[in-house]
């Protein structure tokens, strides 16, 4: 295998899991995605490698805008407003690690990052538990896409909802 089919076989890999995800597994992948930026700069700034610290935050950070512009925070704007601060939050120690070199701003925005992974992922569990109860007597490809929600997910109208999830509350995402 040559160098250049090599560089193309993982990247067409991820081309095909992005475009078959549902909405919430995108967003999942975001989560995955900052985490493993952020720890590729903790490693280079370890090495004092420069330019892969600032790769690694970068990219970091662009994954972080995007979790902040796919909020839509219609049914529920303070939940919503509570996760855009989180979020750029985070962006802002991202900038902090980079401009200082602060590895303590770089380890709080990966246990932040994996603490809201975490949530995701027990959240994604939650509905995919409620899910069959829910379809009871419908057909399998019914789901609760009808649920209010506040839109969460980089591909609007496609995939599964969350409707009243962990929080009991109103937020729910739709891709």
């Amino acid at each position: 295998m040559s160098t250049a089919q090599a560089n193309t076989t993982p990247n067409a890999y991820l081309k095909t899991k992005v475009l078959t995800a549902s909405p919430t597994e995108l967003r999942l992948m975001l989560f995955e995605g900052a985490i493993k930026f952020c720890r590729q700069a903790r490693h280079a700034l370890n090495h004092n490698d420069h330019e892969a610290l600032y790769n690694g935050i970068v990219r970091a950070q662009r994954i972080v805008l995007e979790l902040v512009n796919s909020i839509k925070p219609d049914p529920d704007p303070e939940l919503c407003g509570k996760l855009t601060a989180l979020y750029n939050y985070i962006y802002r120690r991202l900038i902090d690690a980079n401009m200082d070199h602060d590895i303590k701003a770089i380890d709080e925005s990966i246990n932040l990052l994996e603490y809201e992974r975490e949530t995701w992922t027990l959240l994604m569990k939650k509905l995919a538990d409620e899910q069959p109860a829910a379809g009871q007597g419908d057909d399998a490809e019914s789901d609760s896409d009808d649920k209010p929600l506040a839109s969460i997910g980089p591909r609007p109208g496609a995939g599964p909802s969350y409707g009243q999830a962990a929080s009991g509350g109103g937020f729910s995402v739709q891709g």
